[in-house]
C-alpha cells in the first residue's frame, strides 16, 4: 500500500469529520435542526443526498459484481431501480414534504403516520419504529461488510497488527468515522458529506470503466465479446419470467425507503423539489450507467489478462490497485467509502430518530427538552451501529444479498402505506397498521421459507413483490371495511 494512497484517504477522513463539526455548529440546537436539518436543504444538496445515501457500497460493489458475473441480464436491477426512482420523485416527493410539515409537522415517517391517522396513532409510531430499527440494522450490517471487504482486501498487510482480522478492523473503523459525524453533526452533517461522497462516487464512476476499457490492456471495450459467459453482452439470456419480474421490481423498494424520503421533507420548499428531482435522477443516471461499466468491462479486462478475482464484488478494488496511480487509488477507495458510510449515517440517523421520537419521547419523557433529546438521538446512533457490527462481524456476508433483503423489508412495510396514504384520502389508520404489518410480515416469512431462492421448485421470486401486493391489498380491503367509522386528522391551513 503506497504512502500516497493513505494520503488520499486520510484527506477525505478528515474532510468528513470537518463536515459534522461545521454541521454541530450551524444545527443541532434542537430536533428539527438534528433530524431534518431544519426543513433548509438546497435542491441540489437534497438530491444527491438522496442518490448517495441510496446507492451505498452495493453501487461499487453489489451490482457491479453481478454483471461481472452474469452479465447484462443484472442490469434490469439498475433499470428498474431507475423507473421506481423517476416515480418516487414525482409521486411521492413533493406531496411528502407539503404533508409532512402541515400535517402537525412531523420529523419522521411514524410521527407522519401518527398525524394523518391520530385513531392508530400509538399503534403506527410503535410498529413503524421497530421495522425500521429492525430493517436498518440489517442494512447498516451491509454497508459495513463492504466497508470490510474493502479494507480486506485493499490494505491486507497495511493495517496494524491488532489481534484482529483486517476484515473485521476495516468494520470498525468505518464505523467509528460515520459515529463521529453523525453524531457530531446530525442530519446536516450527513446530508452534506452524503452531497460530497455522492460527487466523488459519479467522478470514480465515470472514470474507471473509461480507463479500463481505453487503457492498456483494455483494447476500448473489443474483449466484452470475448468473455466466456454465454450471452454476455444480452439483456435476456438465461432470464426467466420470475427472474425478470424479481429484477425490475427492486424498483417498488423506492416508497418505502426512509433513509431516502426522508430528504424530501428536508428540501426548503415544495417548489424546489423539482429541481432537486433534475439533479437526483441526473447523477442517479449516470451513476448506473458508470456501475454496469465497472462490471462488464472489468470482467472483459480480467479474462483478457488472465487476472483472478476471487470475489466478484471485489472487482472495483482490484481495477483501482492495478490500473491507477496511488494517489488515484485513494480517491477510488474514498469513493467507495463514500458510497457505503454515506448510507450507513442516513440509515443510523433515521433509526435513531425513530428510537427518540417515537419510543423515548412517547413512552419515558414526553416533556423531555430538546438538549435532551439530541443527546438521546446521539446514544441511539451508537447502540444500532453496535448492533450492526456484531450481525457484520461474519466475513462471509454477501453486500446484495443483505440489501436485497432490507430493501424488500422496507419497500413492502412501508411503500404502499406512503404512497395510499399520501393519495388516496380514503385510507383509514386501521387499513394503514393492517398495511404495514402484513407487508413486513409476508416479506420477512418469503425469506425464512427460502422463496426468494426457490419458489414452488422453481427459480425464487423476490420477496417485495408478494409483500408489496398484500400490503396495498390489505390498506385497501382494511380501509373500505372501515370506512367512516374513525376520524381522520385534517393538514393545518
Amino acid at each position: 500500500m503506497n504512502s500516497a494512497t493513505l494520503a488520499s484517504l486520510a484527506a477525505y477522513f478528515i474532510l468528513m469529520l470537518a463536515i459534522g463539526l461545521y454541521a454541530w455548529k450551524k444545527s443541532t440546537e434542537d430536533s428539527e435542526g438534528y433530524l431534518l436539518a431544519g426543513r433548509n436543504l438546497p435542491p441540489a444538496v437534497a438530491a444527491l443526498s438522496a442518490g448517495a445515501s441510496d446507492m451505498s457500497g452495493w453501487l461499487l460493489l453489489g451490482l457491479p459484481g453481478a454483471l461481472y458475473l452474469a452479465g447484462l441480464s443484472a442490469a434490469w436491477i439498475g433499470i428498474g431501480l431507475f423507473v421506481g426512482a423517476v416515480v418516487n420523485w414525482i409521486v411521492v416527493a413533493p406531496r411528502l414534504r407539503e404533508q409532512t410539515e402541515s400535517y402537525g409537522n412531523a420529523l419522521t415517517i411514524p410521527q407522519f403516520l401518527a398525524n394523518r391517522f391520530p385513531e392508530q396513532g400509538t399503534n403506527l409510531r410503535v410498529i413503524s419504529a421497530i421495522v425500521i430499527v429492525v430493517f436498518f440494522t440489517v442494512y447498516t450490517a451491509a454497508g459495513l461488510v463492504g466497508g470490510g471487504k474493502l479494507f480486506e482486501t485493499a490494505f491486507a498487510g497495511v493495517l496494524p497488527n491488532t489481534g484482529m482480522s483486517d476484515y473485521m478492523l476495516g468494520i470498525l473503523i468505518t464505523a467509528g468515522i460515520v459515529l463521529a459525524y453523525t453524531m457530531i453533526g446530525g442530519f446536516l452533517a450527513v446530508s452534506l458529506t452524503d452531497f460530497v461522497q455522492g460527487l466523488i462516487m459519479m467522478i470514480a464512476l465515470i472514470v474507471m470503466p473509461l480507463v479500463v476499457m481505453f487503457g492498456p490492456g483494455g483494447t476500448a471495450g473489443g474483449s466484452l465479446a470475448e468473455v466466456p459467459v454465454d450471452g454476455f453482452l444480452s439483456f435476456t439470456e438465461g432470464l426467466t419470467l420470475l427472474g425478470f419480474i424479481s429484477a425490475v421490481t427492486w424498483g417498488l423498494g423506492y416508497f418505502g425507503q426512509p433513509h431516502i424520503i426522508v430528504r424530501f421533507m428536508a428540501i426548503s420548499s415544495v417548489e424546489k423539489v423539482a429541481r432537486a428531482r433534475t439533479y437526483g435522477l441526473s447523477w442517479m443516471a449516470v451513476s448506473l450507467l458508470g456501475a454496469v461499466g465497472v462490471g462488464m468491462a472489468g470482467r472483459a479486462y480480467v479474462e483478457r489478462n488472465g487476472l483472478v478475482v476471487e470475489d466478484a464484488e471485489t472487482v472495483f478494488i482490484v481495477l483501482a490497485e492495478l490500473l491507477f496511480h496511488p494517489a488515484v487509488t485513494g480517491f477510488l477507495f474514498a469513493a467507495l467509502l463514500a458510497a457505503i458510510m454515506s448510507t450507513i449515517s442516513s440509515q443510523l440517523l433515521v433509526s435513531s430518530s425513530s428510537l427518540t421520537e417515537d419510543f423515548y419521547r412517547l413512552f419515558l419523557r414526553k416533556n423531555a427538552s430538546e438538549r435532551e433529546a439530541v443527546n438521546v438521538g446521539r446514544v441511539c446512533v451508537a447502540l444500532v451501529a453496535i448492533a450492526a457490527i456484531i450481525m457484520a462481524s461474519d466475513p462471509n456476508s454477501q453486500v446484495l444479498g443483505l440489501v436485497s433483503n432490507a430493501w424488500a423489508g422496507f419497500g413492502a412495510a412501508f411503500g404502499p402505506l406512503i404512497i395510499l396514504a399520501l393519495t388516496w384520502r380514503g385510507m383509514t389508520g386501521a387499513g394503514a397498521v393492517a398495511g404495514l404489518v402484513t407487508g413486513a410480515v409476508v416479506a420477512g416469512g418469503w425469506i425464512a421459507m427460502g422463496w426468494n431462492s426457490s419458489f414452488m421448485g422453481g427459480e425464487g421470486l423476490y420477496e417485495i413483490v408478494p409483500g408489496f401486493i398484500a400490503a396495498w391489498i390489505a390498506i385497501v380491503v382494511v380501509s373500505k371495511a372501515t370506512e367512516g367509522n374513525n376520524p381522520k386528522a385534517q393538514p393545518a391551513q
